[in-house]
């Protein structure tokens, strides 16, 4: 059986996915029941007035633990005998591929649903729209990248949790500084050439994580 990755079976395993997201409905309900509560809450904190940079951080910090909620169960939910069911029909780079793309996509609707609520009880500041939603689907993109491959390594730990937040923190945050800064020049009204410097630099800690997920997960899967 050849070892490469093979589009069939990364499609195969991206419906497997999703199946399994449609059948713990109660899971994807509860990220959804804590983006509008957790935005009511804040809106009931500031009474609904805000400033611009204080709107931008609070988007994206509810956003992070949205991420990290939704992303932490791709591979705990997935068992033992599950994966050893798996480890003969395809390979560690198309597991770990299927899984960044289908949390990549999760979290892009889920950043728009979030967008939605937070703009449906927060206002709207948004100046330059087109750049705040391609930074945002940049920034997802890569929450979803570095935390599939954290969910990797945790679900193969027995302290999960914990591990996910030791782990997930220091890799996540130098590119949560770079969204949010870039989401600024959304809200301000900034250009894509006022962001592009910036813009590089998440695209280059995407790239960083898709690398490492495919150089370091086959290891991971073989234990």
């Amino acid at each position: 059986m050849k070892r490469f990755m093979h589009k069939s079976n990364l499609i195969t395993l991206i419906y497997k996915d999703f199946r399994l997201e449609w059948r713990n409905k109660f899971a994807l309900g509860g990220v959804i029941l804590y983006l509008i509560s957790t935005v009511f809450v804040t809106y009931l904190a500031f009474d609904g007035v805000i400033e611009m940079r204080t709107w931008n951080a609070l988007f994206w910090l509810i956003l992070l633990f949205a991420a990290t909620n939704a992303i932490l169960k791709s591979f705990i939910q997935e068992g033992e005998n599950r994966q050893l069911f798996y480890y003969p029909l395809t390979n560690a780079r198309e597991v770990i591929g299927a899984k960044i793309i289908y949390n990549s996509a999760l979290m892009i609707v889920l950043s728009l649903a979030g967008l939605l609520v937070f703009i449906a009880f927060m206002g709207n500041p948004l100046q330059n729209t087109p750049v705040f939603l391609a930074n945002m689907l940049l920034g997802t993109v890569g929450l979803a990248s570095v935390l599939t491959l954290v969910s990797a390594i945790a679900a193969r730990a027995k302290n999960n949790f914990t591990l996910m937040a030791i782990l997930g923190f220091p890799l996540v945050l130098p590119l949560l500084l770079m969204t949010i800064r870039v989401s600024e020049l959304g809200l301000s009204g900034g250009s894509f050439a006022a962001a592009a410097g910036d813009v590089l630099i998440i695209l280059l800690i995407i790239s960083i994580a898709v690398v490492l997920s495919v150089l370091l997960f086959p290891y991971i899967w073989r234990e």
